[in-house]
């Protein structure tokens, strides 16, 4: 049967735009105590490279960053102590629990990360690993230590936050009340 062109669907125009496509990321492991730790100078995105049954292992939703940091070591990124558990029905082919992944960037981005990681106080944090359209990813941040005044600081801007948030709604609540 002849469809006329006019009536075809045209090519990306499934109705999504492009903030839809970058939403399908599902989050395996996040690594919440180090926002809470570091000041977040800069993130960015790498690929990670696994093996089969770790790859798995994280669609089952099993991974913890908390030890996690990376290295530059030889121009290559490796994400060290990322904990990816045993496949429960992997056989000998299993992979290591703790081993050393390596990290896909480009040579710009690792060479900026690796400058910026020499200087005082900074390093290389994991902040999520998560699928995007399929591909295991890496969320990295080059961080900044914070002391622990600057955590004391932060949590109580949250709840200040957290506060004032709560009495605007409450104010809104009465007033909607006293125009009924």
């Amino acid at each position: 049967m002849f469809v006329p062109k006019e009536s075809q669907p045209k090519q990306g125009a499934s109705g999504k735009s492009a903030k839809d496509k970058d939403g399908k990321r599902k989050i395996v492991a996040q690594n919440k105590k180090a926002r809470h730790d570091y000041a977040i100078v800069d993130t960015y995105e790498a690929g990670i490279v696994l093996t089969g049954t770790e790859v798995k292992s994280l669609r089952q939703g099993r991974a913890s960053l908390v030890d996690g940091f990376v290295q530059i070591d030889g121009n290559e990124a490796w994400l060290h102590n990322a904990h990816i558990p045993e496949y429960s029905q992997g056989t000998w082919t299993n992979h290591s629990v703790r081993r050393k992944r390596k990290l896909l960037l480009h040579r710009e981005e690792i060479d900026k990360l690796e400058s910026k990681s020499q200087e005082t106080g900074h390093t290389i944090v994991p902040l999520a690993i998560y699928f995007k359209d399929g591909r295991a990813k890496a969320e990295i941040a080059l961080a900044k230590g914070k002391k622990e005044y600057d955590k004391r600081q932060t949590l109580r801007e949250q709840q200040d936050r957290r506060d004032s948030d709560r009495a605007i709604a409450s104010a809104k609540r009465r007033q909607r009340a006293q125009e009924r």
